[in-house]
């Protein structure tokens, strides 16, 4: 056998010892080790950020639902369940057949441009009928009082949160819709707001879900 097959033997020898050594590193050892860290450290962030409620999965902190009533026969889109806080308009792509509690199938935003009519005409509607919604007895909501994260869905389609200046514009409507005080559900919201993380990244914001399992919570108590 002459030295050149010879060595080719050896080239290939030493590259197959460097692919089982390499798979076994990062395709075994390494996401075990990850997997195993985030599991012992970051446990509720890595099974989802799972949200229970009476004993079983209700959702994940990080996807926004929707809140809707029941569809009627014939009807296409549901309407907004009023009993309940409502989340940003869900403008992503797709949708969902399967797992009803989330509308969408894809996370993606509408890829409208500022001065697209359809844009316009959406945010438009979107605007009137929070107005509408939550004008009740002896509180009017003016067209300033109505923030951005009403109107206009999130990069993703999905945020599942909402800016306090929101949550607090629908506590007049929560508090007639279930007879309770407005200061009761304005406290409901207050303790449900999270601040800046570490005091200075993103917004103030409210988690739907979580506003709305404890609202719930409060009705039963009563």
């Amino acid at each position: 056998m002459n030295n050149s097959v010879i060595n080719t033997a050896r080239l290939l020898g030493a590259g197959l010892r460097a692919l089982l050594v390499l798979t076994l590193v990062t395709g075994v050892v390494y996401p075990l080790a990850v997997t195993g860290v985030a599991q012992a450290l970051f446990r509720h962030q890595a099974d989802g950020s799972e949200i229970e409620a009476d004993g079983k999965v209700v959702g994940s902190s990080l996807i926004g639902q929707s809140y809707d009533l029941p569809a009627k026969k014939g009807q296409e889109n549901r309407e907004p369940d009023l009993s309940k806080f409502q989340g940003r308009p869900q403008d992503g792509l797709g949708t969902n057949s399967v797992n009803t509690r989330y509308r969408l199938i894809l996370s993606g935003a509408s890829n409208l441009s500022a001065d697209s009519k359809v844009l316009v005409e959406r945010v438009t509607a979107a605007k009137a009928a929070v107005i509408a919604d939550n004008s009740v007895g002896g509180y009017t909501v003016k067209p300033s009082d109505v923030p951005a994260d009403a109107v206009t869905s999130s990069g993703s389609g999905l945020d599942p949160d909402i800016s306090p200046q929101y949550a607090h514009l629908q506590v007049h409507r929560i508090a007639e819709r279930n007879g309770l005080s407005v200061a009761r559900v304005r406290e409901l919201v207050d303790a449900h707001t999270e601040g800046r993380t570490l005091g200075f990244i993103g917004e103030p914001r409210v988690n739907v879900l979580e506003l709305n399992i404890a609202l719930g919570e409060l009705l039963a108590r009563r």
